[in-house]
């Protein structure tokens, strides 16, 4: 099987807000996920987003011939494509919706979103990553490290000093994923979030 990674576009939104969806699933917090189409495509994706520099998503397409089209989208990336060794054919009841380039058998295996942040201590920008999502099918097959492997490195190439995440700590297979990627699960701190009716109290307060 063929896989490469490249930039996402506009175009892609539809399978992008479908794999957000399966993650919330995934994660049991669907009565959490309001993103529709719209607000992602106006949010991902204005005209003055620019990539590694705002929201950026890597994704993931696989397919069973080489890819023949170009994708390059802008100068500062070019896509990844990697042939992956498969000891069987992979199923994927889905398919037909995520595919994006019928004529080439081409289709959406996953995404990673992510973007600058800045560390004070190192004195040097990073990347966040908010979601990192490979599609059930294509779990356990490399694919995931192919994606946080492009991310480190556009992070090492750019001289940023570091990448960091957060996982739940019910998903122990994500755990040790990470941990043999060479991340460091740090827990000693915690996640803090101003959302909702809590976030919306400033402003209308004096």
């Amino acid at each position: 099987m063929f896989a490469r990674i490249r930039l996402a576009t506009p175009s892609d939104v539809p399978h992008i807000h479908k794999m957000i969806h399966q993650m919330a699933v995934f994660e049991r917090l669907t009565h959490l996920c309001s993103a529709t189409e719209n607000s992602l495509s106006s949010t991902l994706f204005s005209p003055t987003t620019k990539p590694f520099h705002s929201f950026t998503i890597f994704l993931l397409e696989v397919s069973p011939n080489p890819f023949t089209d170009s994708v390059i989208t802008d100068p500062s990336f070019t896509p990844v494509v990697k042939v992956v060794h498969l000891d069987l054919p992979i199923d994927d009841p889905e398919k037909e919706t995520f595919t994006t380039n019928a004529v080439n058998d081409v289709s959406v295996a996953g995404f990673v979103l992510f973007f600058p942040n800045y560390s004070t201590f190192l004195a040097k920008p990073g990347f966040y990553i908010e979601d990192l999502f490979v599609r059930d099918c294509f779990r356990r097959k490399g694919f995931g490290k192919m994606l946080l492997s492009t991310v480190a490195k556009q992070a090492v190439k750019m001289g940023y000093g570091r990448v960091e995440w957060v996982v739940l700590d019910w998903n122990v297979n994500a755990i040790k994923f990470y941990e043999e990627m060479g991340a460091k699960i740090l827990h000693e701190w915690r996640v803090c979030r101003l959302t909702g009716d809590a976030l919306e109290a400033y402003g209308i307060a004096d």
